[in-house]
């Protein structure tokens, strides 16, 4: 029996921008200094910004909750347990 490759085809999406050509002089010496691809650099450096800006709203959004729901506590009729 022969072992046959399972080709996966990834999607791939197309950002396109510009910037002033010193940002990009910038950019490409710290992919240079990274050991990187300009295009690997600035996806990478994207995905963990995007990934940090997600994050950062996900803990804000939790702790609006959680001080709503103190605040909530306090404002009950109950009593101490």
């Amino acid at each position: 029996m022969q072992s046959q490759e399972i080709q996966v085809q990834e999607s791939l999406a197309q950002i396109n921008f510009q910037l002033p050509n010193e940002v990009k002089e910038v950019v490409e010496r710290a992919a240079i200094v990274s050991g990187q691809s300009l295009q690997d650099f600035a996806v990478q450096t994207l995905v963990e910004r995007a990934n940090e800006v997600l994050e950062h709203q996900r803990v804000r959004t939790l702790s609006e909750r959680d001080r709503d729901l103190f605040l909530a506590l306090l404002d009950s009729d109950t009593g101490p347990n």
